[in-house]
């Protein structure tokens, strides 16, 4: 698999499957390509380790899409979702979101929580467009930029069950 390949402006169908440790290294290469304080290849094998949710969506031989999903007693917290910037807005985020909060309903999740960005306002939108609602900002939240800001979290949630 080529990470390189996932900048693709056609991915074409898309291929569901779990992450897998021999992943690490390209949906790694996405990572830092994607956010400006990204998780490491140690935090995607601790992930694994602990038995987190994780799933990629391959299409045209390359990761376009993956997520991690921690499932704890009644409640599943999404944290991380991400699309490969020349895949983006094709619906793959929102096909993994929406596989994602199925699998946490089966499971027994009564509600499901994340934080993003406030910068992030394509994010922002998919979550509220999938029901989730602002239920707090977190100050300062994620690491400095290169800038040296640190920004803010908004807190989301979506019920799973009717309360």
């Amino acid at each position: 698999m080529n990470a390189s390949l996932a900048a693709a402006r056609d991915p074409g169908p898309v291929m569901w499957r779990p992450l897998r440790a021999e992943d690490v290294p390209y949906v790694a290469a996405l990572e830092r390509e994607a956010h400006v304080a990204p998780w490491t290849p140690r935090n995607f094998l601790d992930a694994l380790g602990a038995g987190y949710s994780m799933a990629v969506g391959v299409a045209a031989g390359a990761i376009v899409v993956y997520g991690v999903l921690l499932l704890t007693p009644g409640e599943a917290q999404l944290l991380n979702l991400t699309v490969a910037a020349g895949a983006r807005r094709q619906g793959f985020g929102r096909a993994l979101l929406r596989r994602f909060l199925a699998d946490s309903k089966l499971r027994g999740a009564q509600q499901c929580f994340l934080e993003v960005r406030v910068s992030n306002t394509p994010a922002i939108c998919l979550y509220a467009a999938e029901s989730f609602a602002a239920i707090g900002r977190r100050v300062a939240y994620y690491p400095p930029s290169a800038s040296g800001e640190r920004e803010d979290a908004l807190v989301m949630r979506r019920a799973l069950v009717a309360f």
